[in-house]
């Protein structure tokens, strides 16, 4: 290798996967080798199964968004007595208005 060579960095984009050399003395990407694109028939063959699969997923998500809304009034009459608890034991104080800080 020569000494030009020797001086380039090679990186994996963590976005799209290229190999980029980069040269830290000029900060600038020299060459970028985009990786290989799958061929769209392999894809094809595994649609119904990410079409289930996203099924699923939306199907978990709506049960959880059920049962979050099902426990919501316990959720709030729990946390409606908490504060009440906390403003019950905290001593009343008359609230300061701008003219008093005068």
């Amino acid at each position: 290798m020569s000494e030009k060579e020797s001086s380039t960095i090679q990186v994996t984009c963590p976005c799209c996967g290229s190999m980029l050399t980069i040269d830290p003395a000029l900060p600038a990407i020299l060459d970028q080798k985009l990786p290989a694109k799958p061929q769209v028939a392999a894809q094809m063959k595994d649609v119904p199964k990410l079409v289930k699969e996203e099924a699923t997923r939306r199907d978990e998500k709506y049960q959880q968004l059920v049962e979050a809304e099902k426990n919501k009034g316990k959720v709030l009459d729990r946390k409606f007595q908490e504060l009440l608890k906390k403003a019950k034991e905290e001593p009343l104080t008359k609230p300061l208005k701008d003219i008093d800080l005068d």
